[in-house]
């Protein structure tokens, strides 16, 4: 589309909203439910609709759910606070307003410190958090005129996550909402499920020269539903606005929807310069006072966060940062890392476990750590026997866990035994393996012995397989290399 020689004359800025919605029982002004993946339009009563003579009321829960995301995120929590009605028609919002909060958000200011995939730090800027409640579902059928409206959505609380326009990379506005994901499940306040459309980014973009403090026109991308897809957006509407700046045509301040299979931003409605929205203070509903006291005793329940876990692991247990990172990307990990941790010294063996086999293992079965039928102690078990060089590692993760999985009830060492693991690193048991392997490649030895040292690999992985894994690699190696300089 555009030469990148062309490209790196221009800067990105992107502003994020980040929609997402509270994993309370009910809704926020309203006793319905909030089940996902209900009949369309049972979740929903005469409060929802604001139908006359009813008054809404606001779940404590949603505040609660708020204040720590406010927390989490060192943002400054608004102890006055009132409710705004956003007056616009649609025709899934079913009071022809949507209660939110414009003047008194709940959460002011604050910042997170995320890390790209490529492991490049940046600081996120926020501007504010604050409450509202979520609008039905329209459906539009192909090849039907007409729109079918789900309102088992309207009402359902939404907490909107805005940051400055502060991020000049892709790769950082991914990492963000993957970040806010985290921290929401880490919390238990929601599920971050952005495939049942939980978790939603609407992305403001615009392009300005290098060196120029100016916002350009801006364009918002709705509701992108992955981190990949983020990227790849925002990517695509950057090259987009800087084709038409070269060719000298002019930017339409729009909203624009993501394409996901041909990767490309189509426009869906010019953007007013100012939007009338009649915003002022809901009538049906009071003023709160969120008191410093309720704020500390909401902040003494709070978790251990995936940034503080991550500082806890490198100082503490001595790990790499990469490894930090990985163990910290959820909650139900991060746990059965430091149990496992409780249980064994060798953090690094531990680290390489959860990461290496385990991960697998959970992988495969589409599990996180908390289901995990072998328990932390049974883990470190396994680190010991390997560490005594009672068992091989690859026997150990290969074998010995697989079976440990199916519900063995004894000890692991029991268990190894059972399956005849145990490694035997005696001359006795380890020479005859050795002289049958170098008898069934003798071109190969006398390769050896001319200077080809890499043919060694190929003794080791022989005698290893008629070993079944109960062979001491470090003393089968040193066996073996004296066997082929004789």
């Amino acid at each position: 589309m555009v030469d990148q020689s062309i490209i790196d004359k221009y800067e990105l800025v992107v502003g994020l909203e980040v929609h997402s919605q509270l994993t309370t029982n009910s809704k926020i002004f309203a006793s319905d439910p909030t089940t996902f993946g209900e009949d369309p339009n049972v979740n929903i009563s005469a409060i929802t609709l604001a139908l006359p003579g009813t008054l809404p009321k606001v779940n404590k829960g949603v505040i609660e759910s708020s204040i720590k995301m406010g927390l989490a995120v060192n943002g400054k929590i608004s102890e006055y606070q009132f409710f705004d009605r956003k007056n616009y028609f649609y025709p899934d919002l079913p009071k022809g307003y949507q209660t939110t909060q414009d003047k008194t958000p709940i959460v002011v200011g604050g910042h997170l410190d995320v890390v790209t995939k490529d492991g490049q730090p940046f600081k996120v800027i926020l501007n504010r958090i604050h409450m509202e409640e979520d609008a039905g579902k329209s459906t539009h059928l192909d090849g039907s005129p007409d729109t079918l409206v789900d309102l088992n959505r309207a009402g359902v609380p939404l907490m909107e996550i805005v940051t400055e326009p502060c991020i000049h990379d892709s790769a950082v506005a991914a990492a963000f909402v993957g970040e806010i994901r985290k921290i929401v499940r880490y919390l238990g306040v929601a599920d971050g499920n952005m495939e049942e459309g939980s978790l939603r980014c609407d992305a403001n973009v615009s392009v300005r020269l290098k060196g120029s403090t100016t916002l350009g026109e801006k364009c918002e991308i709705k509701n992108m539903n992955s981190m990949r897809n983020i990227q790849r957006a925002i990517d695509y509407e950057m090259k987009r606005q800087i084709k038409l700046i070269e060719d000298g045509e002019p930017i339409i301040s729009e909203t624009r929807t993501f394409n996901v299979d041909n990767g490309k931003t189509y426009g869906m409605r010019t953007k007013e310069t100012l939007n009338d929205y009649r915003y002022f203070p809901c009538p049906d509903l009071p003023p709160m006072i969120v008191k410093p006291e309720w704020v500390e005793e909401i902040k003494s329940t709070m978790p251990a966060l995936p940034a503080e876990l991550v500082e806890k692991f490198t100082k503490e247990y001595k790990l790499p940062e990469y490894d930090a990172r990985l163990l910290t990307e959820s909650k139900a990990s991060a746990l059965y890392f430091e149990q496992l941790c409780g249980a064994t010294k060798n953090y690094k063996a531990a680290s390489n476990w959860m990461m290496g086999p385990l991960k697998s293992i959970t992988n495969d079965a589409g599990i996180d750590f908390d289901v995990l039928k072998s328990t932390p102690q049974e883990i470190a078990d396994i680190i010991q026997l390997v560490d005594d060089k009672k068992v091989s590692f690859a026997a150990a993760s290969q074998t010995l866990i697989k079976e440990m999985l199916k519900g063995y009830k004894g000890s692991v060492e029991d268990l190894a035994k059972s399956l005849d693991l145990i490694q035997d690193g005696g001359d006795d048991f380890l020479l005859p393996l050795i002289e049958e392997a170098i008898a069934k490649f003798p071109d190969k030895a006398a390769a050896y012995k001319k200077g080809k040292k890499n043919l060694l690999g190929l003794f080791m992985g022989e005698v290893m397989k008629m070993a079944k894994g109960k062979a001491d690699p470090q003393k089968t190696n040193q066996l073996l290399r004296e066997a082929l300089e004789k």
